[in-house]
């Protein structure tokens, strides 16, 4: 008896964790642009190339639809997402709104290990700076560690979700002549204003800070 509950539970977790995996190919895949927007998924031939059944890739790109990333069509399939100048507005509003507020709560709330660790974290941008993927790696990782001390799950979900679909157009806003050194200056600020717990300056920078990425963007 002891020996069935394991063998039971195999099979259940085995399939999850391979349309997972697939998601996540394919959803890298589509920030490195190997898949364009507006791209039709071609399941057969991604199938053949992972060798895997067509049933796996589909609950992957059911939960791609789901972030966005991919637009399901009636008897068409799936196409990566374009993102018109309208969805990056949108985009951006929310991310400025969620983002600016956790901010504050960090400068008001925050314990001083958790602002060390923020500018360790901009330490790391700083140095980063001539390495554009790199920059952006560390930059997500900045803007989600400040959701995570912020503490409120719901929020970073949110931001987690939105910041899926800005990766479709992010590093094209980053390669603008200019635009590294800008983001790095309107860190340097937002750092200024969590060290001296300057609440509603933080709110204030993070908001600037994403009305300037929009703009590199659209």
């Amino acid at each position: 008896m002891d020996t069935q509950t394991p063998a039971h539970a195999a099979p259940s977790l085995a399939p999850r964790a391979l349309y997972e995996e697939v998601a996540e190919l394919l959803r890298q895949r589509i920030f490195r642009r190997e898949l364009e927007p507006g791209s039709w998924v071609d399941e057969l031939k991604i199938a053949e190339e992972y060798g895997i059944s067509r049933t796996p890739l589909r609950e992957a790109l059911k939960v791609l639809a789901a972030e966005g990333l991919v637009t399901m069509k009636v008897r068409r399939g799936a196409y990566v997402t374009e993102v018109s100048e309208k969805d990056l507005r949108d985009v951006y509003h929310l991310l400025s709104l969620l983002e600016s507020d956790a901010g504050g709560e960090v400068a008001a709330h925050g314990s001083d290990a958790a602002i060390a660790e923020l500018a360790a974290l901009h330490d790391e941008l700083e140095a980063a700076h001539q390495e554009r993927d790199r920059f952006f790696a560390v930059n997500e990782r900045f803007h989600l560690r400040l959701l995570e001390l912020a503490d409120n799950r719901w929020r970073l979900q949110m931001v987690s979700d939105l910041r899926k679909v800005m990766k479709l157009n992010r590093h094209h806003s980053l390669f603008k002549a200019g635009r590294i050194e800008e983001s790095l200056a309107e860190h340097r600020a937002i750092l200024a204003a969590l060290k001296a717990r300057n609440a509603a300056l933080t709110v204030q920078r993070m908001k600037e800070h994403f009305a300037s990425g929009l703009e590199a963007a659209t």
